[in-house]
């Protein structure tokens, strides 16, 4: 059965994004020809689950989208026209992700941003978190996980340190 992850970068006090947005922070990790098992980890997914505001953060700095060879779902609250590979989805996140996973295919990949996360979670959608502690204290921003999520036993199934400091932790979901 296919799963879902989230594989996601923060800070050690546990924010995904600065003020405004800002993910300057991620930079401090940032080495030539490391990865930190970014490419592998694409290739164990066919699918994308992003949100809104984090798919046109991707589109103004990046310029393309980073998965063009990955089914990819963006959620919004406004129509916008669909592409080859990009749906902007408007329905229920449960059931699309119950759709998906009773597909055939790859692990599906959440992608962001924190109100995404935060809702999979409250609904017990997410089997997998694959989180990389990036060595700063940020102090605020954009917080990983929010109020009102359920408790969940985590199983660790990996941990990998890194030259630059960087932690990447692997944890599956224990079902309840």
């Amino acid at each position: 059965m296919r799963k879902l992850v989230v594989y996601i970068a923060c800070s050690l006090d546990g924010y995904i994004a600065k003020p405004n947005d800002d993910l300057s922070f991620l930079d401090a990790v940032e080495r030539e020809g490391e990865d930190y098992g970014y490419a592998a980890f694409k290739e164990s997914i066919d699918t994308v689950i992003i949100g809104r505001r984090t798919y046109d953060w991707v589109m103004k700095n990046l310029k393309t989208f980073h998965h063009p060879d990955k089914t990819t779902y963006v959620l919004t609250r406004s129509v916008k026209s669909n592409t080859d590979h990009i749906t902007f989805y408007k329905g229920d996140l449960k059931e699309l992700v119950e759709e998906l996973k009773s597909k055939q295919g790859k692990d599906i990949f959440c992608d962001g941003g924190a109100q995404i996360v935060n809702q999979l979670l409250k609904e017990g959608l997410v089997d997998k978190i694959i989180v990389s502690i990036i060595p700063v204290v940020l102090g605020g921003g954009t917080s990983l996980f929010q109020e009102g999520i359920p408790e969940r036993e985590l199983k660790l199934i990996d941990s990998i340190t890194y030259e630059s400091g960087l932690v990447q932790l692997h944890y599956d979901i224990v079902a309840k």
